[in-house]
């Protein structure tokens, strides 16, 4: 008698396996002391909460297969990249257009005081699901663009290969959203150290994987700033 299990999920041939890896938590906010900007853009050392998110995740994937790992401009990512990239004996490569979105007057820390306090704009950029509302942010439709155009980039110069990708919340959701056609926020909130996934085959892009925590229990701070 024929038989038809059901089988396990494999990646089309050719398609791109993303591992999106947000950055471990980084340093806490005070104020009067604004982080250092990189390009506009806050640039902040990981916290030492961190560093053990980057350890945590170095455990996870040290006997996984990747045929690149990525960072961004911001060192965060590459601080977190770091452990994993020593373990596999592999050099990250920066994609700066996988940076976070840019928070325009709300930079240097700021951001993080504002949502804790509720101040009005923070409520209004949930309510809309727009980072475009704080003063001087990125554009909606420009961030939006320019996640598709460097995920599109990265598909078709590693065809058929797995990229590990260390990023940033805002990019994870947007990925995410572009992926589901969903609302702009709906993935937003991806825990730092947290693994997402998805497949990219060409113009079909299909979610594996969200926010993939199981490294990090206990969780080490369930405290920790919801982006950037």
């Amino acid at each position: 008698m024929t038989e038809y299990r059901q089988p396990r999920y494999r990646p089309p041939e050719g398609s791109t396996e993303f591992l999106l890896i947000r950055h471990g938590e980084s340093a806490r906010a005070v104020p009067g002391r604004p982080f250092a900007l990189l390009d506009g853009q806050s640039d902040p050392d990981l916290a030492p909460e961190g560093r053990e998110h980057a350890r945590r995740v170095a455990d996870r994937l040290k006997h996984e297969r990747f045929d690149a790992l990525y960072v961004t401009t911001l060192r965060r990512t590459a601080q977190t990249a770091a452990p994993l990239a020593e373990r596999l004996g592999m050099t990250p490569l920066v994609e700066a257009e996988l940076r976070e979105v840019n928070l325009g007057e709300w930079e240097g820390g700021l951001f993080r005081k504002h949502v804790a306090e509720r101040h009005p704009l923070s409520l209004r950029m949930h309510t809309e699901e727009r980072w475009d509302v704080i003063p001087g942010a990125e554009e909606a439709q420009g961030f939006r663009e320019r996640v598709l155009d460097a995920v599109e980039r990265l598909a078709a110069a590693h065809p058929g290969q797995r990229l590990a990708v260390f990023t940033h919340g805002g990019v994870i959701a947007q990925v995410l959203a572009l992926a589901a056609g969903s609302r702009p926020f709906a993935f937003l909130g991806a825990d730092n150290g947290s693994i997402s996934q998805v497949v990219v085959d060409g113009e079909r892009w299909t979610v594996r994987r969200y926010n993939d925590t199981a490294h990090l229990s206990p969780r080490l701070d369930p405290g920790a700033a919801p982006l950037t």
